[in-house]
């Protein structure tokens, strides 16, 4: 699913990553596709603290590591 030359965000490479598509990550998070789109191609978008929780939470059913620092410079 990566796409040369395509600008990506921490959170973007970890959907590549994992092969996950934003809308079935849409669908999981509850998080629109295009405030997802937003996170995973503008490197300097911070989403809002309650769009951030929902993502965090999403993607901790995959790496339960995951901290918003992996993906957002707080």
């Amino acid at each position: 699913m990566f796409v040369l030359g395509k600008p990506r965000s921490k959170f973007g490479f970890f959907l590549d990553k994992r092969s996950i598509t934003v809308v079935e990550f849409s669908k999981e998070s509850g998080v629109t596709r295009k405030t997802l789109g937003k996170a995973c191609n503008e490197r300097d978008y911070i989403p809002r603290q309650d769009v951030m929780k929902k993502i965090l939470k999403t993607v901790r059913k995959v790496d339960h590591n995951a901290k918003m620092s992996d993906f957002w410079n707080m």
